[in-house]
């Protein structure tokens, strides 16, 4: 896995589905978090187009009864990482993705200013799996490579940004193992 000079990911296993739901970063803005978040549509189903849809703005609301909450949201991430191990990229990492929402780090506001989010297909209640975990490692390397600010205390939850609207990744995601990853 590498990132073109552009700051779109190219390799194996990575697919790019390009979302209009980004604008440019303030002028000068130094990325320093990387955000984890935890998602699945409908709540706790995996698979099928459905946060592509969302993050490209073409859910269709009509397919499932939550997804009438949440169509006209214009959100995105950097990256989705399904649960088979696709990656999938949405923003460059150059460009602000929506995906913080009203947010804090350090007693600065406005995360998706100097942060990188990357999702990940899962629920409050299902393990993530194990192939999840070896990508979001490889992709924190080479996000750190090109970002060294992005240390292992910059690397939160959306529920340490929001923590009184957000608790993505939920109990279910295991930072003692994502950390175990990037050290070795």
């Amino acid at each position: 896995m590498r990132l073109t000079a552009q700051a779109w990911l190219l390799g194996k296993h990575i697919r790019h589905h390009p979302s209009s739901h980004y604008d440019a970063r303030p002028e000068g803005m130094e990325i320093d978090i990387l955000v984890v978040h935890g998602i699945s549509l409908p709540p706790n189903q995996f698979g099928g187009n459905y946060i592509d849809a969302l993050f490209s703005g073409t859910l269709n609301s009509n397919i499932h009864p939550y997804f009438a909450d949440i169509v006209n949201s214009r959100v995105s991430a950097h990256v989705l990482i399904r649960r088979d191990g696709e990656i999938v990229q949405y923003v460059s990492f150059l460009d602000r993705a929506w995906h913080a929402g009203f947010s804090q780090f350090q007693g600065r506001e406005r995360c998706n200013d100097f942060s990188i989010g990357i999702e990940l297909e899962g629920c409050e209640t299902i393990p993530y799996e194990p192939i999840q975990y070896l990508r979001l490692a490889a992709l924190i390397r080479v996000v750190q490579a090109r970002w060294p600010a992005i240390t292992a205390e910059h690397i939160v939850g959306h529920c340490d940004i929001a923590p009184t609207r957000k608790t993505d990744p939920w109990a279910s995601f295991d930072w003692t193992h994502l950390r175990q990853l990037l050290n070795n």
